[in-house]
């Protein structure tokens, strides 16, 4: 059977909040993954930037996106997609937040879906596009999926990074990643992460609030992976960790490791 990944990414869901959100299925799947709930993202942690280093596996300073409007490498690395594509898997992008249409280079991917958030509301389009996905899935078995959801951030910015308003967010968001676990076709393996964290109204600082994440492996293609090694798990180890599990080498340039054994 070939293993196959969804990479489902909540923007700013705090591990913590996600622990105690009150859905009772976030116990449930970590209970059968391999995890952590102390994994790091890079600085600055804004969203652009900590995507453009889970994609390419290396720092900021490296990719040299540190805002989230997209300037072209200087010196370029290749993505995820890019390394999968070579050795002929099919990627696909389903998101609600546009700047994410650079994280990969023309060519690169055999399916897009793309709605603006902002134009129908996060909680609208997080619904829309776990549809697609289950509509995508039953269409074609794509090698690997990325499942963006920006709807924790958008209400983190509103309300504050641990109101009421935003905690429902997360809560909101294990109701649709539990939607997801019961369709998903038994050749994925499901990994979900998240960017960055927040405090306040805001993110991008190096303080503990925002610098935490969560990193969840679930699938029968991650039984390997190495527990002290999540422990300290980076965002930029993920890329690695995906080419590892399809027996890709990763790119020459990439600086993260791959968490298996």
């Amino acid at each position: 059977m070939k293993n196959k990944v969804l990479l489902l990414l909540a923007d700013g869901m705090r591990p913590d909040i996600m622990l105690n959100c009150g859905n009772k299925f976030v116990n449930e799947l970590l209970q059968e993954s391999v995890y952590t709930l102390e994994g790091t993202t890079v600085m600055p942690s804004v969203t652009l930037p900590c995507h453009m280093s889970l994609f390419h596996s290396v720092p900021s300073d490296r990719h040299g996106i540190i805002t989230n409007t997209y300037t072209p490498q200087v010196r370029p690395i290749k993505g995820l997609c890019e390394v999968l594509r070579e050795s002929d898997k099919k990627c696909a992008f389903i998101y609600d937040w546009e700047e994410l249409r650079d994280l990969s280079r023309p060519g690169s991917l055999t399916y897009s879906y793309f709605l603006r958030g902002y134009d129908y509301s996060f909680e609208k389009t997080m619904v829309m596009i776990v549809d697609k996905l289950q509509n995508c899935l039953q269409e074609t078995l794509l090698d690997f999926i990325f499942l963006y959801i920006g709807l924790p951030d958008e209400t983190g910015h509103k309300y504050g990074f641990t109101s009421d308003e935003y905690i429902k967010s997360v809560k909101l968001v294990w109701d649709n990643i539990k939607i997801i676990k019961d369709f998903l076709p038994e050749e994925y393996n499901f990994i979900i992460t998240a960017d960055h964290g927040g405090h306040g109204r805001s993110h991008g600082s190096d303080c503990i609030e925002d610098m935490t994440i969560p990193i969840i492996f679930n699938g029968n293609a991650f039984k390997n992976i190495d527990i002290e090694k999540i422990k300290t798990g980076n965002i930029i180890d993920i890329a690695p960790t995906i080419a590892d599990m399809f027996g890709i080498k990763p790119d020459s340039d990439w600086e993260g490791k791959s968490l298996f054994v």
